[in-house]
């Protein structure tokens, strides 16, 4: 049984990580050390992730071998595959399975790039803040990781995690319990906000009230609520451009749930909107659903609140690192 310990949120203004990308280090190492020292952290080690343009992840079929044939040759494959320098990227890779049509002669590999670069801005970070930087997880592997920690396997279930952030939007397509397609979107909140406030000539804090289902200003839900659906429209094309290219290249047909994380999640009418255009469930994840909480520490309807939004966290979090 995990339990929860800690918890802590801080907020940051929108133009400190852009797509993914530190652009003022010592905003993000103030709000680290906030974190720690706020909610009186003694553990230093901490594990991050990371998303977006700089990160690949591939599926690819391999000639069978046996494992350690794999690890000698994975860098000279991954060469085909990464549309990067082999050398300005790390590598990592995960035996999956052997590709059910020709089990005898692939081993399925799901293998993943990212820039150093870019892992490099964040470990320093880390250690800026005075703590230790124990590993480097990918998004789309963390939610997958938070959501079958808190609901197990569904077999036979082809399954879409959208976790929605600030800026970036993780997919991670799962069937049954295998994660099979994956895709880092540069659309999120942060758009919510812009579009409100631009109609309405709200500041960015009342804005940020009105995509949650906050009245302020004067502005009704009535007149607000067409410019929420404009942007969740455009964030529903792209979860339906990346499950029609998984369909197309699997030839699977239909979807048996979306699972809805991120701290958009919350926002006013986005599920119930997703739900009627894909004509399908949509759950919001409680990232602490199987975790024990004692509620002497925590005040649940704040648990409640920002559990959507944890699913990234938690998923590191079960790492135990």
């Amino acid at each position: 049984m995990v339990e929860l310990h800690h918890l802590g949120v801080e907020e940051i203004p929108p133009d400190v990580i852009v797509d993914g990308a530190v652009m003022d280090s010592s905003v993000v190492v103030n709000a680290i050390q906030n974190i720690f020292e706020s909610n009186k952290v003694k553990n230093s080690n901490v594990a991050i992730s990371i998303s977006g343009n700089a990160v690949i992840i591939k599926r690819i079929f391999l000639p069978k071998m046996t494992s350690e044939e794999i690890e000698e040759s994975i860098k000279w494959e991954a060469e085909q595959y990464i549309p990067f320098d082999i050398d300005d990227v790390s590598i990592d890779y995960q035996i999956s399975r052997a590709h059910d049509e020709n089990q005898e002669e692939n081993t399925e590999v799901i293998l993943v790039a990212a820039k150093k670069d870019k892992i490099n801005d964040y470990v320093s970070v880390i250690n800026i803040a005075g703590k230790k930087p124990m590993l480097v997880d990918v998004d789309a592997f963390a939610l997958q990781n938070a959501y079958e920690y808190n609901y197990g396997v569904e077999e036979g279930k082809l399954i879409s995690l959208v976790n929605v952030g600030a800026s970036v939007m993780n997919i991670n397509i799962m069937d049954g319990g295998t994660s099979v397609f994956w895709r880092d979107i540069s659309i999120g909140g942060n758009q919510y906000t812009d579009q409100v406030q631009k109609t309405f000539n709200v500041s960015r804090e009342s804005a940020e009230k009105l995509k949650r289902g906050v009245e302020t200003e004067n502005i009704s839900m009535e007149d607000l609520l067409p410019i929420i659906n404009s942007v969740s429209n455009s964030i529903a094309i792209e979860i339906q451009k990346t499950i029609d290219f998984y369909q197309t290249a699997s030839s699977k047909t239909g979807l048996d749930k979306i699972v809805l994380a991120g701290g958009c999640a919350s926002i006013t009418g986005f599920a119930k909107f997703l739900e009627e255009r894909f004509h399908t469930e949509v759950e919001i994840m409680n990232s602490l659903k199987n975790i024990y909480v004692d509620d002497n520490l925590f005040d649940q309807s704040y648990l409640d609140e920002v559990a959507p939004g944890l699913a990234i966290s938690v998923g590191l979090a079960l790492r135990e690192v």
